[in-house]
């Protein structure tokens, strides 16, 4: 068995880099995903976060304002609050996956897909946390796979996804920057990782690195 994250910054393409070691068998978790589900009314991490910031991160249907909790962390600089009630709870579900799949499959590559691997750990260290599930979250896993890109690249992708039609890119690009200003950069990153995929080319060369990569992985994994 075998315990891969794999993570990389805004725009990057670990999302597709993560689709891509699914069809060639990986058994993978998006934590973007799995953290939108424990924000669901009832869910642990929505009851922290309503607990944490009060009504005014709730719609009047009673699910939570994505929105104003996306500008209470990254515009009043309140994401370290925020993730220190997501992410908890994130990981724990993850290690229950990991445990679920390797019970079915005592040879699988499971593969968690998270932006803040490195940042996680940082955070937790920073707010003087030297032990526990946030602080030792990279040591859980056996390989680390980061994918990077140029920021000028990153920022163009980015953009594009949230304005297809190019109104308010110049808007989108700076909602970009201060998301990446929150993460740790490509190259320090590389320098942690055991895999570096850097995505600057086109599908197909993208798909012949991950596949290189996935081989490595399985011959790790059957050993």
């Amino acid at each position: 068995m075998l315990r891969v994250g794999l993570t990389g910054g805004l725009a990057s393409g670990k999302s597709t880099v993560a689709a891509l070691l699914r069809e060639l068998g990986a058994d993978l978790m998006e934590a973007d995903e799995l953290g939108r589900q424990l924000m669901e009314p009832g869910q642990i991490a929505y009851q922290g976060i309503v607990a944490h910031f009060g009504a005014e991160v709730v719609l009047p249907d009673g699910l939570l304002d994505r929105k104003r909790l996306a500008e209470l962390a990254f515009a009043e600089g309140r994401l370290q609050e925020l993730n220190a009630i997501v992410h908890p709870a994130v990981i724990r579900a993850q290690q229950e996956w990991m445990e679920q799949v390797f019970a079915k499959n005592p040879q699988a590559i499971a593969v968690v897909e998270s932006a803040l691997i490195f940042e996680v750990e940082r955070d937790a260290r920073a707010r003087g946390e030297q032990e526990g599930i946030l602080a030792n979250w990279r040591e859980r896993m056996e390989r680390v796979i980061v994918v990077t890109a140029p920021e000028e690249m990153r920022l163009a992708r980015y953009a594009a996804r949230v304005c297809p039609s190019g109104e308010g890119a110049e808007a989108a690009r700076a909602d970009a920057r201060r998301r990446l200003a929150y993460q740790i950069p490509d190259a320090e990153k590389a320098a942690l990782a055991d895999e570096v995929i850097e995505n600057t080319g086109d599908l197909d060369e993208l798909r012949d690195k991950v596949t290189a990569v996935w081989q490595r992985l399985k011959l790790e994994s059957n050993s």
